[in-house]
């Protein structure tokens, strides 16, 4: 634990006052006390984050998706030594996770890859990335980006919706509009559409239509819940013929043109005859910021102040509240409408805490205290904290009763990212709060240079790059870089969420945040002023003050995960931890592995330092001291992570193609040239046909004749739930016995046993859990079993396979039987590497056209001691602009992003 004292001694400063307060020095109790606090909270919760740079913004299926993972620590982003372990997940717009990965982590740094199937539905998605430990702040703190998955090989049928809104006998009516058209654009007139609205998962409304000569389908419904909406779809059948009938799901984003508005006096309340600012911000139902405009009218209907939206929605006004005096707003909104608003109540005794940031150097700190407060508190002090992530960076202490006091405190002695002060009186009580953001010019300066600016298409390019801290000195660190075609993947890079806008703003905030890379694209004091208008409005709960106070810390539920490892405890059936009892595990998958262990005095066991891929399966079995079976296994932290509702819903597209129309139709291009050639590695979907067969089905075999290809298949099924060992099946295996439970031919010799194409010793045949095989072969004639030669049985072979996922997990977890449970976790993802083709290679010969719309993407770029390194890669086939984006840290937790481009012609 640091050392808190000294860490305030530094801190206080003696600062300018008005009338005859000032900041004093250290040595108060109170101060001593919060900083202490905190530091107990910063030590045991030090706040990890993850950043994830992508090679492009939106996809479609068959593409890949590649990505680079930083993970950083405490307030310096220095990358975390904590977590070895990071979990990223795909899902879709349901909130199913499609794909879920683990990646080993060194020092902070991992990256990994997703093969988007062809029969990957179109439509809204999101990638979700978090470490173990990251769990125990909760997913607001997670990694969230939404992307975009369009259908460019076999998509006959796009689909276009504008919404209206209205009301209907006091409900909420939608009025949507869905345009049908080819991929050429050609409207698809005169189609029968079946449709059905569901919302928060309930169906609402069914009914058909018929598309008018411009392919538009008009259709309502209204919205008979409750509860707001989290989530919405329009699930519409558009029958293009007799024999085919295309499906397209629309999203719902919102049921109403309704516009939320809330005001937000800063530091907390307004205090009556205190000159006070009072952000505003107003979101639409959709989650996105709204254009408002009004006047603050008192209750004599005096119009005291005028306001109107600055910055998506937000904005702010000037008020001093009178003693008794109310206020409202009158609201104009974009369509003309209006409304009128409360504006919360000023109370006669407060504080107010104010924050200039208008100044680019220099913060402009003022409290000022109401007379009546002062007069019941004359002996009273405030105390003023300034932390970020924990650690504190400014502490100051007023004098007994002061009526107001300032403090100019440099930008500079702060770390880049959201700063929270808090007012706190003499007892430690937390009064005012108000979140500063400190953009400082701090970030890494990444040179990045070609030996020219225009080059030819299929051409070799070379990149230089150069990597200074802002005081000049050569770094090294680590980067990754994505080269686009920009003609084909147009970007708004105001709404990318870059290194700079998650580490240092989007992680550290509940809530959605629209367009985040706007306030880091381009710096400038209008961009610092919105930015300080998102800091009045949004909210930040890491930590609750009153509970740290109070000694409430939060429960570590889930700790670091350095590797890969099993762990949990055994018990009696009636729940008395086993001392000393025997653990074993069996995996034959990918590899014959066999562990074993002793649990501890509470009856704990773990298998730690693993490293094995995924879809691997484990059979663990846990006896007593004495060898007694009935025992109840309990694994650590086997349940996954829930999901909830999804906090980048605003960014949800009702039409996916939108801004996309260049990706796709680049991306048909390609595909239609790879066909051409034979090189197309995705999937053509065919007609289904129908083939009726008597030969038992078998899945995932490893019989060297093929699946199926046996004397005899017995399916899983068959084998029915009362059979716990193999040797149970004797009579049922046609010219099979056992003896001391090993398999024999009646044709005479010993019979091998396969488990998942891994041959077993004869005493691991009793690990076998019954009711996870699938199906049972039996290799008896010379027909089968002479494909495995010597290396068989000299009676012949029973080929076992396992269930898998589908067949028999519903989670990754089962209990054949006491003392007995398989398991099968997400091991580590192998990541694979991006091709790009070799033009200078004679023995590359690639007939078809360069289409491709990544151009380069490499994880794993170092720089030298020099801030030095290169990379190079060949252009596309086609002229364009390209853009290079670099990404990276430095070992001190130095921030860098740099956009570069240059042309193809």
């Amino acid at each position: 634990m640091m050392n808190y004292r000294k860490i305030i001694a530094g801190l206080f400063l003696i600062t300018s006052f008005i009338v005859t307060t000032a900041f004093i020095g250290p040595g108060d109790g109170a101060v001593q006390k919060i900083a202490a606090q905190l530091d107990k909270w910063a030590s045991s919760n030090p706040p990890e984050k993850v950043y994830l740079q992508f090679d492009k913004p939106y996809y479609s299926v068959g593409d890949d998706i590649w990505f680079k993972a930083y993970i950083t620590l405490g307030s310096l982003h220095r990358l975390s030594g904590l977590s070895g372990v990071l979990n990223v997940e795909l899902l879709d717009d349901r909130d199913s996770i499609k794909q879920h990965i683990k990646l080993p982590v060194a020092s902070g740094l991992t990256w990994g890859d997703f093969a988007l199937s062809d029969t990957l539905a179109e439509g809204n998605y999101r990638i979700r990335a978090y470490t173990n430990w990251m769990r125990n702040a909760g997913e607001d703190y997670f990694f969230d980006k939404h992307i975009t998955i369009i259908n460019a090989i076999n998509n006959k049928v796009f689909a276009k919706t504008a919404y209206t809104y209205a009301t209907e006998n006091g409900k909420e009516k939608v009025n949507a509009l869905i345009n049908y058209t080819d991929g050429n654009g050609a409207p698809y007139a005169a189609k029968e559409v079946k449709y059905s609205v569901e919302l928060n998962g309930k169906a609402i409304a069914h009914g058909k239509g018929i598309t008018d000569d411009k392919g538009n389908l008009a259709l309502s419904f209204v919205n008979s819940l409750t509860a707001p909406l989290s989530s919405g779809r329009i699930i519409t059948d558009v029958v293009l013929d007799k024999n085919e009938t295309i499906t397209k799901t629309i999203p719902v984003k919102a049921t109403s043109a309704n516009v939320d508005v809330q005001f937000f006096p800063e530091g907390g309340s307004l205090v009556t005859g205190i000159n006070s600012r009072v952000a505003f911000k107003a979101v639409g139902a959709d989650g996105l910021g709204a254009d408002i405009k009004g006047t603050i009218i008192d209750d004599k209907l005096n119009t005291v102040a005028t306001f109107s939206s600055q910055h998506l929605g937000m904005g702010s006004f000037m008020l001093i509240p009178e003693v008794g005096a109310t206020y409202k707003a009158h609201i104009i909104f974009a369509d003309g409408s209006s409304k009128d608003i409360e504006l919360p109540k000023a109370v006669d005794k407060g504080y107010v805490l104010t924050i200039g940031t208008a100044d680019p150097d220099n913060l402009e700190i003022k409290v000022s205290t109401s007379r009546q407060l002062l007069i019941d508190n004359t002996a009273d002090t405030l105390s003023l904290i300034a932390q970020s992530e924990g650690q504190i960076y400014y502490a100051a202490k007023s004098n007994p009763g002061s009526t107001n006091f300032t403090a100019n405190v440099s930008r500079g002695r702060f770390p880049s990212g959201i700063v929270q002060f808090t007012l706190f009186s003499s007892k430690g009580e937390p009064l005012n709060e108000r979140l500063v953001f400190i953009q400082n010019p701090d970030q890494l300066k990444l040179n990045v240079s070609t030996e020219k600016q225009s080059y030819a298409p299929e051409q070799k390019v070379k990149i230089n790059l150069n990597a200074q801290t802002p005081d000049a000195k050569p770094v090294i660190g680590s980067f990754s870089v994505s080269v686009t075609d920009e003609t084909k993947v147009p970007v708004d890079e105001n709404s990318e969420n870059s290194i700079l806008a998650n580490t240092l703003l989007t992680s550290d905030l509940r809530g959605y945040i629209e367009k985040p890379n706007y306030y880091f694209n381009n710096p400038t004091d209008q961009t610092r002023a919105d930015l300080d208008l998102l800091m009045l409005t949004q909210g930040y709960h890491r930590f609750e003050w009153k509970q740290i106070m109070n000694d409430k810390f939060p429960v570590i539920t889930y700790q670091p995960e350095k590797t890969l490892a099993i762990s949990g405890h055994i018990t009696t059936l009636g729940g008395k931890p086993i001392v000393h009892g025997k653990v074993t595990m069996l995996s034959t998958r990918g590899g014959f592995a066999f562990l074993d262990t002793v649990t501890d005095e509470q009856g704990r066991f773990e298998f730690k330092n693993m490293a094995f891929a995924d879809s691997l399966k484990f059979v663990i079995q846990a006896r007593t001291g004495k060898d007694r079976k009935n025992v109840q296994i309990d694994l650590d932290n086997i349940t996954q992570q829930g999901v909830t509702q999804n906090k980048t819903a605003p960014d949800i597209q009702v039409s996916v193609y939108d801004g996309a129309s260049d990706y796709l139709k680049s991306t048909r291009t390609l595909y239609n040239e790879e066909l051409k050639y034979g090189l197309a590695k995705r999937t053509i979907v065919l007609k289904e046909v129908v083939i009726k067969d008597t030969r038992t089905t078998v899945k995932h075999s490893n019989n060297l004749n093929g699946a199926g290809n046996a004397d005899q298949v017995l399916t899983g099924d068959q084998i029915g739930m009362g059979v716990m060992d193999l040797s149970m099946l004797e009579g049922r295996l046609i010219g099979v016995t056992f003896r001391n439970g090993v398999p024999y031919s009646t044709r005479g010799g010993q019979m091998a046993v396969y488990l998942d194409g891994m041959k077993l010793q004869p005493g691991e045949l009793d690990m076998i859990v019954m009711t996870d095989i699938a199906s049972i072969e039996v290799l008896r004639s010379i027909a089968y079993t002479g494909i495995y030669g010597g290396s068989g049985g000299p009676g012949g072979e029973l080929i076992l396979t396992s269930k898998d996922g589908s067949e028999i997990y519903k989670d990754n977890l089962k209990r054949p039987a006491p003392g007995i449970i398989t398991y099968s976790p997400i091991g580590y993802y192998k990541a694979r590497l991006f091709y790009s083709p070799q033009y200078d290679d004679p023995k590359t010969n690639i007939p078809v056209a360069d289409l491709r719309t990544t151009i380069y993407w490499n994880p794993d770029i170092i720089t030298d001691k020099d801030g030095n390194t290169s990379f190079e890669f060949f252009n596309a086939g086609g002229k364009a602009i390209y853009r290079v984006v670099i990404e990276g840290i430095d070992g001190d937790g130095n921030l860098g992003r740099q956009v570069y481009r240059y042309k193809v012609e």
